[in-house]
């Protein structure tokens, strides 16, 4: 529903490209999701086109962790949503427990994100995003280097 008011609007506008805030938590909080309750290696995509072929909707944030985007946003005053999307009324429930389950295994796997990320690059429709990803992992918190971040067609 949220997502075809988005379109809409999109569309209203005369949008080509949405392009959403989704960062490589939120990735990975839907993989683990997708593979618990439904039994299926899937995320959200980094780059797609949506069915009616007259939106393509990009994820840049997907190599980069929510604590990066946080402080950057701290730092240059910019507001923070807090953690439950603002479209929604419920309470946070399974995407919640994912949060509380990737951030205590962290701590005992300090490089788990790296290692989701690696395993979640067959399904990121990465080649469509035409981001050049060798090398782009920081070892200290599965962060981008950003000297190795490459854009070339978002």
């Amino acid at each position: 529903m949220k997502r075809g008011r988005i379109y809409h609007t999109a569309r209203q506008e005369k949008y080509n490209v949405l392009a959403l805030g989704q960062h490589l938590d939120d990735l990975a909080e839907s993989f683990l999701m997708s593979v618990f309750y439904n039994g299926n290696l899937r995320t959200m995509k980094a780059c797609y086109n949506v069915e009616e072929g007259d939106l393509r909707v990009i994820r840049p944030f997907v190599y980069v962790r929510e604590v990066d985007l946080r402080r950057f946003a701290e730092e240059n005053a910019l507001p923070v949503i807090a953690e439950n999307c603002p479209a929604c009324f419920e309470a946070p429930k399974e995407r919640h427990r994912m949060k509380q389950l990737l951030a205590a295994q962290e701590i005992l796997h300090p490089h788990l994100f790296s290692s989701i990320l690696t395993a979640m690059k067959p399904i990121l429709s990465i080649d469509r995003t035409g981001i050049n990803i060798k090398g782009l992992i920081n070892d200290q918190h599965g962060s981008i280097k950003e000297d190795n971040f490459e854009m070339d067609q978002i």
